[in-house]
C-alpha cells in the first residue's frame, strides 16, 4: 500500500557510535531522507562528526541523547556486544529505535527487547540495509516470478581476503555477536528468511581459519527446506579469488551472480546516496540468467535492480508520520538471531539440528 506522508515533518535521529557502520552506513543515508534530521551525534573521541556533519551537535555521551526530549528516533551503531544495553536503554527513555544488525547477541535479548518497545510503544527496527542489494533484489524478483521453474538448489556467498586476523578489534575478539558468522552470516540468513521463510533443519561448520585468529572467520551452512530445497551460505575471509555471490538452480535453469553491491564502496568514497546513478552496478557485474519456459529457451545477462538502502531509512520515516508497513520488524530480525545461535550449535556438536524459530 502505497502511503501519504507530509515531508514537512521532522524526526530528529540522534546517532549513538561514529564508527564504521554510523559514519559509513547510517549518517549519509538518514541525511538523504527529507524530513530525517541527523540532529546529534554520540562520538567518544575525536570530532570526525563535527567536520562531516557540521550541522548536527557531536556530544560525547549516550544520556546526552536519550536525555534529550526533541530526539525521536535512536539509531544504535555501536559494537554488537552493547546492541541490547543501549537499545534498552533508549526504549526506556521513551525513544524509537533503530539498531544495527546483528541485533543482539541472544535471542533472549531480542525477546526482551522486542516486549519492552511493546510496552513502551515505540518502535523498534533492525538495519538489515542487505535487502536493498540490487543484487538480492534481482533475485528476489526472480524467485517470486517463478523464472528458474521449482528451486532445488541456492548458494549465497561472501568471499574476502584479510589474511592477517586483528584480535585487538572487537570484531575479531573474544566478545559475544564478534566473527564472521554473526557479522556477513546474519546478513544472508535475512535474505534467505526472505526469500524462503524458515528452513526445516540446518547444519553448521563454522570456525576460525587463520593464524592466530580469536573468533570465525569461515562459516560453511546448509538450510534444507520441503520441495527439496537446499541452501547453502558461506564465507572466509582466506579467499583471494572469491566465487559467485548467488547461485540459484532451478527445473528451468540458472542464474549465476558474481560481484557486490557498489553502494558500500560508494558510501566509503563519501558519496552521497543522493547522488544521481546511486546504486546502479556496471554491466560487467550483471548476473547470468539462463533458463527455458513455453518451449523458449533465455540465455544472457540480467541487468541488476539499482540498490537503494535510503529506501530503510525512507520507511523508518513513513512508518513514523504516516503508519506505513515496517519493513523490517524486530520480529524478523529474532529469527536471524536465533539461526545465528542454533548454527553455533550445530557447529559445536557436529550434527543437524531442526530448527524452531
Amino acid at each position: 500500500m502505497q502511503h501519504e506522508y507530509d515531508k514537512t515533518k521532522e524526526i530528529r535521529v540522534g546517532l549513538v557510535g561514529f564508527g564504521f557502520a554510523g559514519k559509513v552506513f547510517h549518517a549519509p543515508v538518514i541525511t538523504a531522507v527529507p524530513g530525517m534530521r541527523l540532529a546529534k551525534i554520540v562520538e567518544r573521541n575525536g570530532d570526525s562528526s563535527r567536520k562531516l556533519y557540521p550541522e548536527s551537535e557531536t556530544v560525547r555521551h549516550v544520556n546526552e541523547v536519550l536525555e534529550d526530549a526533541s530526539i525521536d528516533l535512536v539509531v544504535v551503531a555501536t559494537p554488537s556486544p552493547t546492541h541490547y544495553a543501549v537499545a534498552r536503554e533508549a526504549l526506556l527513555a521513551g525513544k524509537h529505535v533503530v539498531v544495527e544488525k546483528p541485533f543482539t547477541a541472544t535471542s533472549a535479548e531480542a525477546d526482551e527487547l522486542i516486549a519492552l518497545a511493546a510496552r513502551q510503544r515505540k518502535m523498534l527496527s533492525v538495519y538489515h540495509n542487505r535487502r536493498w542489494d540490487g543484487d538480492f533484489m534481482t533475485v528476489r524478483d526472480l524467485v517470486n516470478a517463478g523464472t528458474l521453474g521449482r528451486l532445488v538448489e541456492c548458494s549465497l556467498r561472501w568471499d574476502r581476503f584479510r589474511p592477517v586476523p586483528d584480535p585487538s578489534r572487537w570484531r575479531e575478539g573474544e566478545a559475544a555477536a564478534a566473527g564472521i558468522w554473526y557479522d556477513l552470516g546474519v546478513h544472508f540468513l535475512d535474505q534467505v528468511l526472505c526469500l524462503f521463510g524458515p528452513p526445516e533443519t540446518i547444519r553448521a561448520d563454522i570456525r576460525s581459519l587463520r593464524d592466530g585468529a580469536v573468533a570465525d572467520d569461515y562459516f560453511d551452512v546448509t538450510l534444507e527446506y520441503p520441495g527439496p530445497l537446499i541452501v547453502r551460505i558461506g564465507a572466509s575471509l582466506l579467499a583471494r579469488e572469491p566465487g559467485p555471490r548467488y547461485v540459484l538452480h532451478g527445473t528451468n535453469g540458472s542464474f549465476v551472480k558474481h560481484g557486490i553491491d557498489p553502494q558500500e564502496e560508494a558510501l566509503i568514497r563519501g558519496m552521497s546516496p543522493a547522488s544521481s546513478g546511486w546504486g546502479v552496478e556496471p554491466e560487467a557485474q550483471w548476473g547470468r540468467l539462463h533458463a527455458q519456459a513455453d518451449g523458449l529457451e533465455m540465455e544472457g545477462r540480467l541487468k541488476t535492480k539499482a540498490g537503494s538502502y535510503v529506501s530503510y531509512y525512507r520507511n523508518i520515516y513513513e512508518h513514523l508520520t504516516a503508519g506505513a508497513d515496517l519493513a523490517v520488524t524486530a520480529e524478523q530480525a529474532r529469527k536471524s538471531i536465533r539461526l545465528l545461535e542454533l548454527g553455533l550449535q550445530s557447529s559445536r556438536e557436529g550434527r543437524t539440528l531442526a530448527v524452531r524459530l
